[in-house]
């Protein structure tokens, strides 16, 4: 059974977005480091799983690069959840709309690599009450931005145990966690 992980390069005040859905300040902290962890990551995924607001950055994003990363970002599955998008053009990619925790669980029950949880924080508060992230990953830039779009929604309390830590030379701060059984 695969475990879901969730990852996201978020700010210290708890952003993955800054006001108007800005990203600029992952430029700030962009690197080999994080390039290499991503790709290590991504080589050991069996799919990706988006929301449809971080889906559409993607897909316009990644069909048309080439390298390693976009290599493995277009070759592996997505599965996306939408209630307004009914196609795709970004190869193996499956929409769903129905009942997200169920689907999620049956994703998880028939994949054997795990599959990653990018940006979609809404996405995400939808599944973290039904305890289905299995980790987080979360790489925490050295940058307060005072406003936009907080990873954490209002929601239950979810006591987490730390599984590793690691800073990088930017400053960013890579934590993993799980939740505390």
């Amino acid at each position: 059974m695969a475990k879901l992980i969730m990852w996201n390069l978020m700010t210290l005040d708890g952003f993955v977005e800054g006001p108007n859905r800005d990203i600029s300040w992952h430029f700030d902290v962009w690197g080999e480091e994080l390039d290499r962890l991503g790709i290590e990551q991504g080589k050991a995924a069996g799919g990706l799983l988006f929301g449809r607001v971080t889906y559409e950055l993607m897909a316009n994003h990644w069909p048309s690069e080439t390298g390693e990363v976009a290599d493995f970002m277009n070759a592996l599955p997505k599965y996306v959840f939408s209630r307004t998008q009914k196609t795709s053009n970004w190869n193996n990619t499956q929409l769903f709309n129905d009942d997200v925790t169920a689907t999620v669980t049956r994703l998880k029950r028939e994949n054997t690599k795990d599959i990653l949880l990018f940006g979609s924080a809404d996405l995400a508060a939808t599944l973290i009450p039904h305890g289905l992230i299995d980790e987080f990953r979360l790489a925490v830039n050295p940058i307060i931005l005072g406003g936009g779009t907080p990873l954490f929604k209002p929601g239950e309390r979810v006591k987490l145990r730390l599984l590793d830590s690691k800073t990088l030379s930017t400053g960013v701060v890579i934590l993993r966690y799980e939740p505390a059984k």
